[in-house]
This record gives structure tokens, sequence and C-alpha cells, in this order.
């Protein structure tokens, strides 16, 4: 559903924060130990030279003045670390598929899938009976729904194959690993092309999506505001491994990214797609 400001309702399962009980007066009881037995002189004297000799095995040694040298700890020769791929390179990549979406007094995005259809949520849409895009270079194109799937949340949308769409990569759901870095791009509350990044948090969580139907979808802590639904979550490579969709919020009326997004895995939301383009 849209709010009247236009800027897309934060949709997603609720977060609770569990208060920590904290009973004062509760005291730690001080672990009991057995009394340590002294021994005798010989004994202690053995002690210390077998302590010497550890020492000596472990590194250390005690030079004249009686100052110890410093121990050889062994280091890696695995060498530097590969280097990342730029998120700057991969934004530049990415964002001149997305759009922006407005329908009726909602909005979202959505990212081209190929040279005429784009492909959003259903939520972003809804029942409204214009929709327009706006484009990465600024040209504002009117689209026609060619259906929706609210089981899933996602629409798609039709324009003329004329206007020099660029389709986004897609990715392979069964290649996403827990701790890749990913960028998620769109139009957090009417600003176009804003890009934030993070990384996949977890992968098959189980929350509420569509009409209210439980799925699985990829979890992230990349910034998912009201706005960004619709749009892609792409992997460092530029690729799209899935649709922006749903936030946690703190409270019941809504609010900003706390940090947990999750959007629809990239192999369903295609196949969902297809389905709808050529049915």
């Amino acid at each position: 559903m849209s709010d009247p400001t236009g800027l897309g309702t934060p949709r997603g399962p609720e977060f609770r924060q569990v208060a920590i009980e904290f009973r004062p007066g509760a005291q730690a009881v001080p672990e009991k130990r057995e009394p340590v037995r002294r021994r005798s002189g010989m004994v202690v004297a053995a002690a210390l030279v077998a302590g010497a000799l550890a020492g000596a095995a472990a590194g250390w040694a005690t030079g004249r003045q009686g100052e110890p040298l410093p121990v050889a700890l062994p280091r890696s020769t695995a060498g530097p670390l590969p280097t990342t791929s730029s998120l700057s390179g991969t934004a530049a990549l990415v964002l001149p598929s997305v759009v922006s979406v407005e329908a009726g007094r909602g909005s979202g995005s959505g990212f081209a899938i190929d040279r005429s259809h784009i492909l959003t949520n259903a939520h972003v849409v809804d029942t409204a009976d214009s929709v327009s895009v706006i484009l990465h270079d600024g040209r504002r194109l009117s689209a026609q729904v060619v259906g929706a799937d609210d089981a899933y949340d996602l629409a798609v949308l039709e324009v003329d194959p004329g206007v020099g769409l660029v389709p986004a990569r897609l990715a392979r759901s069964a290649d996403v690993r827990v701790g890749d870095q990913v960028l998620a791009i769109g139009s957090p509350l009417g600003l176009a092309g804003t890009v934030t990044a993070g990384i996949v948090s977890a992968l098959d969580r189980e929350v509420s999506l569509g009409n209210g139907g439980r799925q699985t979808a990829l979890q992230t802590d990349a910034s998912i505001n009201p706005g960004n639904s619709g749009g892609p979550l792409v992997n460092v490579r530029g690729e799209v491994i899935g649709v922006n969709t749903v936030i946690a919020t703190l409270s019941r009326r809504g609010g900003g990214s706390i940090g947990i997004g999750f959007a629809i895995p990239v192999d369903r939301a295609a196949s969902v797609a297809e389905r709808i383009i050529r049915d």
C-alpha cells in the first residue's frame, strides 16, 4: 500500500528488542580453591630449573645483565590479501539499469531485465491507474503493467523497446554466500540513484512477503528504506542477486533502516518475471 507522502510504506517483519533482566544485589559466588601446599626447598629448586629450561625452549634467553631477548613469533607467508573489486565501478555499471517508479501517489524502484521490460515489486504499482518510470538519464516514460504476482510481490512493467533500456545482468542464487559484499540501488525517499553498501547477512531467511505468506529471502545489512522496494541488490560484479522488498522495523508504525533488510532471491524473481511476460 502507498502512503500520502508518496515515499512508499516500509513493510516487513516486526523487530522486538528483548529486555535483559537485571536483579540488583545478586553477587557472584567466589570459586573455592584448594590451599596451596608449600613444598620442600629441593622440590622448589627443581621446579625453577625446569621452568628455566622450558623458557629457553620457548625462545626466551637471559643476557649477562639479566634482560630478556624478544620472542620470534611465527608470521604468515601467504602474502597480501587479494584486492576486492571497486564498489564505485560496480555502482557505475548497474546504475544505468535502475529506474524510479511512480505509481499513483506511491513510488519505488525497479530495474531493466531486457530492452523493454522492468522488474519491480507488486506493492509498488499496487492498483495504480498509471505508472511512470524515470531512467538514470532523467527521461520520464509511461509504462504499462504487463502483470503482477501478489503472492511473490513481483510485477513486470513494459516500455517502448526503442527507448534504450540497459538490461541488468542476473546472477545465480546458488552462487550467493553469506558475507558477500553487496550494493542496494534505488530511490529511497524519492532520492533517485542512491547506492548503499553492505553484505549478505543470511540466506533463506523466512519472512512475510507478498500477500502475507511466508517465504525465504536474502537478508542484508545494506541500508534499505521506503522507496528502495523493487530495486536490485547486486554483488561486486554488478550482477543482481535479489530484489529489495521489505525491511524490519522497530515498531508497527514503521520507520527507516535498522540494518535488517530482505530481498527476493534472483532465481525466484527471474522465474516469476519470465512467467508474467510469457503469459
